[in-house]
């Protein structure tokens, strides 16, 4: 195929990808096959991948602030928490069978959205925001081992952002979304910088994929905040069955 065929393609998978990890996660499952079609080794797609979730992460932080919903502090500190758990996951080589991963992380997505589904409403006090005290510290060390992961591996990473931010600090999934795309693009600055100096990135594909992540991010993102949480919790259940599904059925 032309390759400013397989160029525009790559655009427009970025395109929807942006859209997928800001409502939901997962979107890395399509770029990554994306990428080494295209004749990347696996290792170098894993790379190539993380500039395209650096600049969404950007673009995504920046339109939902012009929606009105902002990050905060708290935000900050979880990002740089995930980014030193990033550094190591990054670094390290995970000992396992890669059929077996993928049967272990499906059975974790199914339970995700188990809880997503069926977890209690919550009455009028819980429905504070928990983001000081004791609640402060357990979304520190939770984001830590967050960033491990995404260092590792990024793919479905915002699945577990948004059911941490749920469940320990009781966030809204639109302002989780915000945060989840603040601690995406702390993180990913680590992880890319360890794979630049491994000589692990191909430049042009990343930023042609860049393009259409950044795109479908700030869209996105602008329109989760006017559909608001029941929009956004049928998204990311949808997506999370799908990336069972996908993870079962390649193992």
């Amino acid at each position: 195929m032309n390759e400013y065929y397989m160029l525009a393609l790559l655009v427009l998978v970025g395109f929807i990808t942006g859209i997928i990890n800001t409502l939901a996660g997962g979107g890395s499952l399509l770029t990554l096959p994306m990428l080494i079609f295209m004749g990347l080794p696996p290792a170098i797609a894993n790379g190539t991948n993380r500039i395209g979730i650096l600049i969404q992460g950007i673009t995504t932080v920046a339109g939902f602030r012009s929606k009105g919903v902002h990050t905060s502090k708290f935000g900050v500190y979880l990002g740089l928490s995930a980014l030193i758990g990033s550094l190591i996951g990054a670094k390290i080589a995970v000992d396992i069978k890669g059929e077996t991963f993928n049967q272990i992380l499906a059975v974790v997505m199914i339970l995700v959205v188990l809880f997503m589904v069926f977890q209690p409403k919550r009455n009028g006090l819980e429905t504070f925001e928990r983001i000081t005290g004791n609640y402060f510290w357990w979304s520190v060390i939770a984001f830590f081992f967050i960033g491990i992961y995404g260092g590792f591996i990024q793919a479905g990473i915002g699945i577990f952002i948004l059911l941490a931010l749920s469940s320990i600090n009781h966030m809204s999934l639109v302002k989780s979304n915000a945060i989840k795309s603040l601690v995406v693009a702390i993180y990913t600055v680590a992880a890319l910088l360890v794979f630049i100096l491994n000589d692990q990135i191909n430049f042009l594909y990343g930023i042609v994929l860049a393009a259409g992540n950044a795109t479908g991010g700030w869209f996105a993102s602008r329109w989760s905040v006017k559909k608001g949480d029941g929009m956004v919790k049928f998204f990311l259940v949808v997506m999370v069955i799908a990336m069972a599904i996908k993870l079962l059925w390649d193992s």
